[in-house]
């Protein structure tokens, strides 16, 4: 839910999003403002070190309402990992280059591999009914909300082509996220709210439109062929352990590994998200915690073999479908360019994003813990760093 050079698709999951959630936050975020003693946020710690810290360090310092922000750039000849300003804003806790985040819709990229793989093992097929696998009670939700689940296939769930609405960017969810964040929110409950505040978007496979609510369907898809929790094959399906993702986690539905600390504290304007249940982004369409390093590793991964057992894995993951205003989207994954390449990424809510150009072998990872920075240009720092990176 990206930059200069992005898909349409992407710029405008973004826009809605954003729009969405200013509407319920905002006055929110004025009130805290105001219950505040109005003294300007003290400049971020900065850390000396090379072009490219510098970029990271002019980008948090002339962005304000961006606590802190951590960066890695791999490239031939290059390997940086930074970061600027805040872990935790309030206490004014530094932020370190290894410090984990919630990386929000990042986690669509883990979900769709891990359905890829079970299509290379023969589990399920992309042109499966998902009413051949999903329960008979999330079966029934969209039924009953004259969505046809013999029709809608896994893999236009994969692309948002289903026509399913998202419940993620209905600003009634927002707003109970908010009133009432330490709930613990279910799948279920989820699906219920998007067929009880909107009706199909599209027949299937005719229009893209991004959905959470698509990728929590595959999360339970994924739980009921292998029957194993999410949390346990995305480690096993992705092969956590092989390719050293030590610090990846999904939240509270698996046990935090050891020796790793508490993700830093993210941010939705003013509001601190630090100890909000992340029930409400959990289930596939997000909920994993990570590092700059561990999502770099992974998708490095995607495209140099070591996920996927056939390479044609890989181009059927990165196809576009034939639908309306789907250009650049694959399966968990969106195309763009930077600084004239060609790049495959995803970015989530909090400001993480990651692009891998295969070309280049460049890798761009960042998170500013912030879901509503303002006037902040995600494009600036990646089209630089890229430059500094390639040239």
């Amino acid at each position: 839910m990206t930059r200069d050079g992005p898909s349409s698709t992407t710029r405008s999951i973004n826009s809605v999003l954003l729009l969405h959630v200013i509407a319920v936050l905002l006055a929110l975020s004025v009130a805290a403002c105001a219950a505040d003693d109005d003294s300007p946020v003290a400049s971020p710690p900065v850390t000396p070190g090379s072009a490219f810290q510098d970029v990271l360090d002019a980008e948090v310092a002339s962005t304000p309402s961006v606590p802190g922000e951590v960066l890695l750039i791999r490239a031939p000849g290059v390997d940086f990992a930074g970061a600027s300003g805040y872990f935790d804003r309030e206490r004014r806790v530094p932020l370190e280059p290894d410090d984990g985040f919630r990386i929000a819709s990042n986690t669509k990229t883990f979900t769709a591999a891990a359905v890829l793989r079970l299509v290379e093992d023969g589990r399920i097929g992309l042109d499966d009914a998902i009413a051949n696998h999903l329960s008979p009670g999330a079966t029934a939700e969209l039924v009953g909300d004259g969505y046809d689940t013999t029709s809608i296939t896994v893999g236009q769930l994969l692309t948002h082509t289903s026509g399913i609405y998202d419940y993620a960017t209905d600003g009634a969810y927002q707003g109970a996220v908010v009133a009432e964040p330490q709930k613990r929110w279910t799948r279920s409950e989820q699906v219920r709210f998007a067929v009880d505040h909107g009706d199909p978007l599209s027949q299937p496979g005719v229009e893209a439109h991004y959905s959470d609510t698509g990728y929590v369907l595959l999360g339970e898809i994924i739980e009921r062929v292998t029957g194993e929790p999410l949390a346990t094959t995305y480690r096993t399906l992705l092969g956590f352990e092989r390719l050293g993702l030590d610090h990846t986690y999904l939240e509270t539905l698996e046990p935090t590994p050891r020796g790793v600390d508490s993700p830093a504290h993210q941010y939705a304007g003013e509001i601190d998200f630090a100890t909000a249940d992340p029930s409400f982004d959990l289930y596939g369409g997000g909920g994993l915690v990570s590092t700059t390093s561990d999502l770099a590793t992974f998708y490095e991964a995607l495209f140099t073999g070591e996920v996927f057992d056939d390479p044609s894995t890989l181009a059927t993951m990165l196809q576009e479908p034939d639908a309306r205003g789907a250009q650049g989207t694959g399966m968990g994954i969106f195309r763009t360019t930077i600084a004239g390449e060609e790049c495959w990424g995803h970015s989530g809510f909090w400001g993480s994003d990651v692009e891998y150009c295969p070309d280049a072998a460049l890798t761009i990872v960042r998170s500013i813990n912030q879901a509503l920075p303002e006037d902040f240009d995600p494009a600036r720092l990646e089209q630089r760093v890229a430059r500094l990176a390639l040239n």
